[in-house]
């Protein structure tokens, strides 16, 4: 009785919260995934520029804003599309209820683990063994990042097998998997990203630290000491953007694994439908977070280096979007 009959004092803030939730999505998520599009394509832009091309770290910052770019442009518009709009196809076909979590699910873990490949790399690029800086190289970071993606492509095949529709709604197999889901999740996309990030982070500053900023490189002519310093130069730009990226993904990422734990232990509970809707709202903003914290990846960088910025107005200047000062003769 407690799902059909309710009072009017819940209706009423049944419909408040519907309302707001709705609104959030209409709004909040339009402006999150223009900022989000147009800041990821200019930071894989400004990337790919000689300055950070040849840059391992460079090129997971890039391989996350491609992946990001997919999750902007499928889960976030489906999202939309369903909570702002109503247009609720991924609660009537099964076959798009399984792609749009499969494709949804492995376009969130490959930034994110991009991100902990990045705090690795840093981690062997800081350190004062010259065998283990090899380890952070182009190469390296390509074939890595290769490998990412096969992996988790592969571990969610397991969305487009189990996930259902069931009293209208696109969710994991109910009983025992549902729970599983829900508790794997919790880890996979908040509990290990953040131990393993904060960890290669300690680990980065220890080196730094322990060095001085004094790393010897392989090859040591006296004619590449001005290079070094330079290179030294870039890589703490790269160190402030990282732990950057890595504070706003452990500050607007800790709402959404913190929700899947409590549905996990509440998955068979019987609750109100003024509960429900609480719970869809919660769950519905913690997903908010996550893009938020994508689409503010450009802005981050453009805050956190002075190289960044400088290569971001010279890619401008040099497309002629912005017009060129002329010298007085």
């Amino acid at each position: 009785m407690n799902d059909t009959v309710v009072s009017d004092e819940e209706a009423f803030w049944i419909d408040r919260v519907t309302f707001v939730n709705k609104t959030i999505v209409q709004y909040g998520m339009s402006f999150i995934w223009l900022l989000g599009n147009v800041g990821l394509v200019f930071t894989c832009i400004v990337f790919l520029q000689p300055m950070f091309r040849q840059s391992p770290c460079a090129m997971y910052f890039i391989a996350s804003s491609l992946s990001q770019i997919i999750t902007f442009n499928f889960g976030l518009i489906t999202r939309m599309i369903h909570f702002g709009y109503h247009i609720e196809l991924v609660n009537q076909y099964v076959w798009f209820c399984k792609v749009r979590f499969y494709v949804f699910y492995t376009f969130i873990a490959i930034p994110r683990y991009d991100l902990i490949l990045a705090s690795i790399d840093r981690y062997f690029a800081s350190s004062r063994d010259a065998r283990r800086r090899r380890w952070s190289s182009s190469k390296a970071a390509l074939r890595l990042i290769i490998c990412n993606i096969i992996f988790w492509c592969s571990i969610y095949i397991q969305v487009l097998i189990f996930y259902r529709i069931e009293n209208d709604q696109c969710v994991p197999e109910s009983g025992v998997y549902a729970t599983f889901y829900s508790i794997y999740l919790a880890i996979d996309s908040g509990i290990m990203p953040t131990l393993l990030m904060f960890t290669f982070g300690l680990l980065t500053i220890r080196n730094i630290h322990g060095s001085k900023r004094h790393i010897a490189p392989i090859d040591t002519p006296t004619s590449q000491t001005i290079r070094n310093n330079r290179i030294s130069k870039k890589d703490n730009q790269l160190y402030r953007m990282l732990a950057s990226q890595i504070l706003l993904f452990i500050c607007l990422n800790t709402l959404n694994p913190c929700y899947l734990l409590y549905q996990s232990f509440t998955i068979r509970s019987t609750k109100s439908l003024l509960h429900k809707t609480v719970d869809l709202f919660v769950s519905n903003m913690s997903c908010v977070l996550i893009y938020l914290g994508f689409s503010l990846t450009f802005p981050t960088f453009l805050i956190s280096s002075d190289m960044f910025r400088q290569e971001f107005i010279q890619v401008f200047v040099k497309k002629r979007i912005l017009p060129r000062r002329r010298r007085n003769p």
